[in-house]
């Protein structure tokens, strides 16, 4: 397995994910305000950005428009997914292969794990699975580690997170894409619990420009090496703007007032 510095979905040691999976998971409700990006093109012409370091994505969106993109994007290809239709406890169908992922030109793999649901130990075995045939083809394993389930009833909880990253690591992820426990503190906190494991934050639903690079900034503050976000930067009218100064906050660890300033 080649180191994940040397991977090509790193920058500097760092990365920033930008993540279109949403259509499976949230349905075509995180369209609403913006139609034209139904179109998954607008959103790879997006992943262009030199900040962006891979673009993730499920099967049938890498089949249908990867191939128009692969010299200007690198792939992560999300294994699993379920829909918000499913109403039963936390879950997550297996939908692509590994074998088949890296036959579509992926770079990278990505795997949610619900830690706590009923369904904890199928989805570890399933990861465990993906993870071994990754290593096969170099491939590194982005998990989506999201603790969820009946037993859970704060998933952000500072204690909480840093046990997702901590699962990530022992569970052999090389990059563990967590949710913000509200403070940088905490952050730090949960990066600590990971090793020499990559932890990057989700990017969550749409905020404000300053909001979003202020919680960005104290990620990067915190240690962790950067961000794994979809809607608040697809959903805005100009995304290209918010990676500019993203690239800022991340790659150079500028504060988010600097970012912003630079970017007017």
């Amino acid at each position: 397995m080649i180191p994940i510095d040397d991977s090509p979905i790193v920058r500097d040691g760092k990365s920033l994910i930008l993540a279109m999976d949403h259509g499976l998971e949230h349905g075509p409700v995180d369209f609403e305000d913006v139609p034209e990006k139904l179109d998954p093109s607008t959103v790879f012409e997006t992943a262009t950005h030199d900040a962006v370091t891979a673009m993730a994505v499920q099967k049938g969106i890498a089949e249908g428009y990867y191939p128009s993109y692969e010299d200007d994007v690198n792939l992560l290809l999300k294994l699993n997914g379920t829909s918000n239709l499913w109403m039963g406890e936390p879950d997550s169908a297996v939908n692509c292969s590994v074998d088949y992922a890296a036959e579509l030109g992926a770079d990278a793999l990505g795997f949610t794990v619900y830690g706590g649901s009923n369904h904890e130990i199928e989805m570890v075995e399933e990861f465990r699975d993906a993870q071994e045939k990754g290593r096969e083809y170099d491939l590194p394993m982005v998990m989506w580690s999201y603790p969820r389930g009946q037993g859970l009833k704060n998933d952000t909880k500072p204690s909480t997170i840093s046990y997702a990253s901590r699962l990530a690591l022992e569970l052999g992820a090389d990059i563990a894409k967590v949710k913000y426990p509200g403070s940088k503190d905490a952050m730090a906190h949960a990066v600590k619990c990971a090793g020499d494991m990559k932890v990057v934050m989700s990017g969550g639903s749409k905020t404000s420009d300053y909001e979003f690079l202020s919680t960005v900034e104290a990620v990067i503050d915190a240690g962790a090496k950067g961000l794994a976000v979809g809607r608040n930067v697809w959903q805005r009218e100009d995304p290209t703007r918010l990676l500019d100064a993203l690239e800022k906050v991340i790659y150079e660890e500028e504060t988010a007032d600097a970012a912003l300033e630079a970017t007017e």
